[in-house]
């Protein structure tokens, strides 16, 4: 997937006003629409221009984009850093302007295109004197222990603002979480009455934050389920063993069969996330070589040479 520049798409300088791109977009739509332009690539054109003003109209859209820098160059490979738009909060609100599903999947792997959850729900119904606010949506990077414990933690969250002069900044909010114990990645904590003020005395929306784990030193999740890499001895997998392995909860025996190689997974039933059902902890061996780093090392590895008459490449056939 390519990186999309969307201030080199619209023209402008990525410390433009909000002013200035929408002039910019005003002028680039009519130059471009297929109705009336005479450009070979003016409907590919007149779409990319209105995708990069559906990110930059928007100082919370625009505010997370910026989060990524600007050391990305336009066409280059991208993947979207873990946790790049931790923190930022979302309102509600549909898609404007260009049809949401023409949009690139550059695009759908920042906001999730229509659907994400940082974007759902309706606009703000108007002409009412009381009405409930809207709910807003942020994404918060936790650790993997604070979903194990359960655990209460300060969140700071970065609320885009527009400045007098119409530039985009950003505001700093701390809340008091509670993360509930057991809760997976993708998940939401709701904390009601936290999101947009309602109008005309009307009730306060509420604040979404979707779950997201740090990456962790020993642990991958996925779901419910850990998976930890285990190194073990060649004579440990070769022989069998009973070895030490940590888990969230300490460190407990696992059995080794003897003939297991690299690769082999073994699970420890529940000691993975809690819950009603609680998750696995998946290991899967790594067999690790003692360095031969001394003389007496090498001799060994030499008379293993000699004896065993290992040859790993036998089911190459060579």
């Amino acid at each position: 997937m390519e990186f999309k520049d969307y201030y080199e798409t619209m023209g402008v300088a990525r410390d433009a006003t909000q002013d200035e791109i929408k002039r910019a977009y005003r002028k680039l739509a009519r130059k471009y629409h297929p109705d009336v332009s005479k450009e070979a690539d003016a409907e590919e054109r007149f779409k990319a221009v209105g995708e990069a003003y559906e990110v930059l109209k928007d100082p919370e859209k625009r505010a997370a984009y910026d989060q990524l820098g600007s050391q990305w160059q336009a066409g280059q490979d991208f993947r979207p850093p873990p946790g790049w738009d931790a923190g930022f909060e979302f309102s509600g609100g549909g898609f404007t302007g260009a049809d949401a599903e023409q949009f690139s999947d550059f695009f759908e792997s920042l906001f999730g295109g229509a659907g994400h959850a940082g974007f759902r729900g309706g606009r703000a119904r108007r002409g009412r004197a009381r009405m409930r606010g809207e709910d807003r949506h942020a994404r918060i990077l936790i650790d993997l222990e604070d979903a194990i414990e359960g655990r209460s933690r300060q969140v700071t969250l970065r609320l885009p603002e527009v400045t007098a002069d119409g530039h985009v900044t950003t505001r700093e909010q701390t809340l008091n979480v509670r993360i509930p114990k057991g809760i997976k990645a993708g998940q939401h904590i709701r904390l009601s009455g936290k999101g947009a003020p309602g109008t005309g005395g009307g009730a306060a929306g509420d604040l979404y934050l979707e779950v997201e784990f740090r990456p962790h030193r020993w642990y991958r999740v996925e779901g419910a389920d850990l998976y930890l890499d285990l190194p073990v001895a060649p004579w440990e997998a070769a022989l069998g063993a009973t070895v030490k392995v940590p888990t969230p909860k300490g460190a407990v025996e696992l059995k080794i069969p003897a003939g297991s190689s690299s690769g082999k997974k073994l699970r420890l039933k529940g000691r993975g996330l809690p819950g009603k059902a609680a998750g696995n902890l998946v290991v899967t061996l790594q067999v690790a070589l003692p360095p031969a780093d001394s003389a007496e090392a090498k001799r060994l590895y030499r008379e293993m040479q000699e004896k065993l008459a290992f040859n790993p490449r036998k089911h190459l056939g060579v």
